[in-house]
């Protein structure tokens, strides 16, 4: 086994960048190479100023010019230079080189390893901070034929290019040394990124992790670590279970939203679905095959129980991934925020799905307090041009009767700024549900299935049952929120 997988604890607790990029250059095993585009060759200048780094660095490059850029790691479709595309070219082409270029006969216990990023830092304007990805393709071990490889996203914050470089060149040796060194914790990797970094200077909002060391990993949870860290506001993984970049997936694209607990999914939730959908893509501004639809989880929804249950999380994605669709967690309570987040990257039509208690929520004043503006500055961001809620009825337990748009009850002080939205259009019902299944809640389906009674199976879409019962999904103990006994 190579010498990277030694145990030194000698150098366990060292917290300096020059401790972290001297322990790898002092590593007679680890060799590779350095390929950095639009922020200067930062992450490489911390290992030459480290000493030793002849040891360690087979090449370290630039590739500013497109044209050039073109040339040696050929072109991209869509024109764009920091995308992931480019990212994983530029891995590819140099650990290809490092193969091909150094001798296995004459160095057996090399690791190799490619470093790459590609980078936006701010403009000038200053109206863009700019973005950039990040990525590692490595061996831990030399006969290792399939590489390991990590690969991020990030957005600066801070307002100075100089900044943003000195950001990236840290972050770049902390994912170098976690990729060595901290490899077998993923989790406390995450947070060592941030070593000697602010969390208020760059957001991470993207990562996976691939190869056969990783194995082990579920990505949806890294992707969920990324949130209870503070390191970004929202994220999102499909339906292979692969995180998805939020700005990529959502840039200028008609985006339908449902929001709901999902524990687990059930017939409504996709009656919800299939019934504004149909309406969404038929508004002549929305073009189906520019559309796209995400069930989003909360993080408070996540926290049920009081502290977040992994479990729980992944029994409900693995439920909303098996039906096939892209899934997004976010920190977002409040629906105007998410509509703010989502507003970042598209202009095009937002479509919001939502039952009657949600919508009677919405008009809550008691959410808004902190705002400057009231209720009235977050309806001002919630309901803009683009934007239209999808009502799914509610049937009154007691009485029996439909709640609509038409019927339902806000707080005295709101029926006029209800009316305002509702006779305007920003409200449209959901005629054409399913009568049949409104009695049908999460939470009581899941307390059928941890208290092993009958009748449940028929509550949820076809498969979702036996998905349930194969991998014995919720059995453990429910503790149930007063938030989520509001969504259905």
């Amino acid at each position: 086994m190579a010498s990277v997988l030694k145990r030194d604890t000698s150098f366990e607790n060292i917290p300096s960048i020059k401790a972290k990029t001297l322990r790898i250059n002092l590593n007679p095993d680890i060799y590779g190479t350095f390929a950095e585009i639009g922020a200067g060759q930062e992450t490489a200048r911390h290992f030459f100023r480290a000493g030793g780094a002849s040891g360690t660095i087979a090449k370290a490059m630039s590739a500013y010019d497109k044209d050039f850029s073109d040339a040696v790691y050929g072109i991209e479709e869509d024109g764009r230079y920091v995308t992931q595309s480019r990212l994983k070219k530029m891995l590819s082409h140099e650990m290809r080189l490092m193969e091909e270029r150094i001798s296995r006969d004459r160095h057996p216990d090399r690791l190799f390893f490619a470093y790459a990023n590609t980078v936006a830092t701010i403009d000038f304007s200053k109206r863009y901070k700019g973005h950039g990805w990040v990525g590692i393709r490595f061996q831990l071990d030399p006969k290792q034929k399939e590489f390991d490889e990590i690969i991020l996203h990030i957005r600066f914050k801070q307002n100075e290019a100089r900044l943003q470089q000195e950001t990236l060149g840290i972050l770049g040796v902390n994912l170098i040394y976690g990729a060595f060194y901290k490899y077998h914790k993923p989790r406390k990797m995450l947070k060592y990124l941030y070593d000697h970094i602010d969390k208020d200077t760059v957001e991470i909002d993207m990562i996976n992790f691939s190869g056969p060391n990783f194995k082990d990993v579920d990505n949806r949870l890294m992707s969920l670590q990324l949130i209870r860290n503070d390191m970004t506001d929202a994220v999102m993984f499909g339906p292979d279970g692969n995180n998805l970049l939020p700005a990529a997936v959502l840039y200028k694209k008609n985006i339908l939203a449902l929001r709901g607990s999902f524990r687990p999914v059930t017939k409504v939730n996709m009656d919800m679905f299939h019934k504004s959908h149909d309406i969404f893509i038929r508004d002549q501004a929305v073009d189906q095959n520019n559309t796209i639809v995400i069930f989003e989880i909360t993080l408070s929804n996540l926290k049920a129980s009081g502290e977040i249950d992994e479990q729980d999380f992944m029994d409900r994605a693995e439920l909303l991934c098996a039906l096939g669709h892209t899934v997004m967690i976010s920190k977002f309570q409040e629906y105007y925020k998410l509509v703010e987040y989502l507003n970042k990257y598209t202009k095009a039509k937002i479509g919001l799905t939502m039952g009657v208690n949600n919508l009677v929520d919405i008009f809550d004043e008691k959410y808004y307090r902190h705002l400057s503006g009231g209720i009235l500055e977050a309806f001002g961001k919630l309901f803009f041009k683009e934007l239209q809620v999808y009502l799914y009825p509610m049937k009154n337990a007691e009485t029996g009767q439909i709640m609509t748009s038409n019927n339902v009850k806000v707080h005295p002080r709101m029926k006029e700024l209800y009316k305002f939205f509702k006779y305007n259009g920003k409200v449209m019902d959901i005629i054409d549900y399913d009568p049949e299944i409104m009695h049908i809640f999460s939470r009581d389906v899941l307390k059928r299935i941890i208290n092993d009674e009958d009748g449940w199976e028929e509550m949820l879409p076809k498969g979702i049952a036996e998905t349930i019962k194969k991998n014995n999904l919720f059995t453990r103990k429910l503790v149930r929120s007063e938030e989520e006994d509001q969504v259905k």
